[in-house]
């Protein structure tokens, strides 16, 4: 697994689980299918600018300041912008066409986002296709991926 996807994977473990040590972190990422050393997983908590917090019970736990999360996703919607070529729908579905291998990357920022009326996400090589909660509202969601690229 590539550094960014390891790190990526890291962010949103610690963004939706109190995670409390190393330990937990790397029983996590091993259950998402990921192996990393201690060393490893020491290190990208140092990139990455994870802090541990303390909590009104006095526990440590870690989390994410917000600029280091941010600026991750201007990265990722800075890939976006320049690897979209096409957002269409097919009446049942949106699909979104990307130049070769970064159609996941693009997916998460799509993911991240948060767009209404996308209920799942499925990327491959080049493309992505995202399944709708309702089929009426396709354009909309459409023109909402698009505004990413704006």
């Amino acid at each position: 697994m590539k550094k960014y996807t390891r790190q990526r994977l890291i962010l949103d473990l610690i963004q939706d689980n109190e995670i409390h040590t190393q330990e937990e972190l790397s029983d996590l990422l091993e259950k998402s299918g990921v192996r990393a050393t201690q060393a490893t997983i020491s290190r990208d908590i140092k990139e990455l600018r994870i802090s541990k917090v303390q909590t009104r019970d006095g526990e440590y736990h870690y989390a994410i300041i917000d600029t280091v999360h941010d600026s991750l996703n201007e990265r990722l919607d800075k890939i976006f912008k320049s690897a979209v070529l096409t957002v269409k729908h097919n009446n049942d579905m949106v699909i979104v066409k990307t130049i070769s291998h970064t159609a996941t990357v693009c997916a998460t920022s799509i993911t991240n986002a948060k767009i209404d009326n996308i209920s799942g996400i499925i990327a491959g090589n080049d493309t992505i296709f995202i399944a709708v909660e309702d089929k009426s509202k396709l354009d909309i969601t459409v023109n909402d991926i698009k505004s990413i690229i704006r």
